[in-house]
């Protein structure tokens, strides 16, 4: 069922409301812009799918983004956070309820990551033809070989999702996925922060003057990406960020003298920008909070604990084998990290609910010597025995 008028669209969300559950995907294009450009939505249920063209002559989708926000309708997405970003930026809400398949599949023995390809694989045995996998959704007409390809992106994700639902339940798992569930659907991953961007480029000075420069620069070209919806890079790379902060050119002159900047770039528009955001970066002072900033990203730990955090990342590995769980679901980096420098032992998330069940409490027991890790020849398999009941 194809959808290409609001009429056609109001009938099918008169009948979505009733669904317990829908499956939703959607196909984009963002190459040339900062947002995502939402070409085509693809929904499925009990006993039905469809698929909307909203870009269909005056389609106006309100209807659509009403049951995203419909309490009783569940909404399912596999690897949904693009998804969720779009109709986030169509209606300043985000979809709910939702469930993830792909974060469901990790606490379901599928691993890291798992493919929607491979989880439908897995579960439905049908291997999904990928041909059309780099259509250019933007384009009209649409062919059938396309339309199938795109509506293969729902209807084998209901039987997914009853695979995961049941296995949840029947090893009381629900709420092992909550948390990551709760992060999807925090806004704050939808919001462009202009005043971080500049955590995400890569560079090795790391003077005061020279973050503080390359934050400005990093905030105003996510502004201009964002005000002109146009991607970041067409504007100015990372690589000449990096060379107009080392440099901080105050006139048109230096600013030519930059490594690789473009003379059309120095003597345009982007030209005068670049230097009235250097000029006013220089007039602030230059405090060393950023550097803290960037300093707490890289963990440091000490020497006599180095040992310990590698014996824990073996027995986070036995724990998530055991109980078919991805390990880093179950704690990170820095969670052992910490854990083996004795931080944050009251809010690591891996001490606490059913991580400390599973792996926490083990953790704990080897930090104060009490556990050892051993292989058992009888029972041919690694296990981990408590030495102080033996004591």
């Amino acid at each position: 069922m194809l959808i290409s008028t609001t009429a056609e669209l109001q009938n099918l969300c008169q009948s979505l409301t009733a669904q317990k559950f829908i499956t939703v995907d959607s196909e984009f294009v963002r190459e040339k812009s900062y947002f995502p450009k939402l070409c085509l939505i693809q929904i499925a249920w009990q006993d039905g799918a469809a698929i909307i063209d909203p870009l269909a002559p005056n389609m106006d989708l309100s209807c659509f983004l009403e049951v995203l926000q419909n309490p009783d309708v569940l909404k399912i997405f596999h690897s949904g956070r693009q998804d969720i970003e779009i109709f986030y930026q169509l209606s300043g809400k985000i979809p709910h309820p939702v469930f993830d398949t792909q974060i469901a599949a990790m606490v379901c023995g599928f691993g890291s990551s798992v493919s929607y390809g491979n989880l439908v694989q897995a579960v439905c045995k049908v291997e999904l033809d990928k041909s059309s996998r780099l259509t250019d959704w933007s384009k009209r007409p649409l062919d059938n070989k396309q339309l199938e390809y795109a509506l293969k992106d729902v209807t084998y994700l209901v039987d997914c999702y009853r695979y995961l639902d049941k296995y949840l339940q029947e090893h009381q798992r629900q709420d092992w996925i909550k948390e990551e569930l709760a992060d999807l659907c925090d806004e704050k991953l939808y919001k462009p922060d202009p005043d971080n961007a500049w955590l995400k480029i890569k560079h090795s000075i790391h003077s005061p003057r020279f973050l503080c420069l390359l934050k400005e620069l990093a905030a105003w070209r996510e502004r201009r990406a964002i005000k002109h919806n146009t991607p970041r890079h067409t504007i100015i790379r990372d690589e000449m960020l990096v060379n107009i902060a080392s440099v901080a050119p105050q006139t048109e002159q230096e600013l030519a003298k930059v490594r690789n900047i473009p003379a059309d770039v120095v003597r345009g528009k982007l030209g005068k920008e670049i230097l009235q955001t250097v000029n006013r970066a220089l007039d602030m002072p230059f405090s060393g909070e950023l550097k803290k900033i960037e300093q707490a990203r890289q963990v440091q730990i000490p020497p006599s604990a180095s040992a310990l955090v590698e014996v824990l990342k073996l027995l986070l590995k036995i724990k998530s084998e055991q109980h078919q769980v991805v390990a880093q679901l179950i704690a990170d980096e820095q969670n052992l990290r910490d854990i083996a420098c004795g931080n944050h032992d009251k809010t690591n998330p891996a001490l606490l609910g059913w991580r400390y069940d599973i792996f926490g409490q083990y953790a704990l027991s080897f930090r104060k010597g009490n556990s050892v890790i051993k292989y058992d020849t009888a029972l041919k398999d690694i296990v981990i025995c408590d030495v102080s009941a033996e004591k």
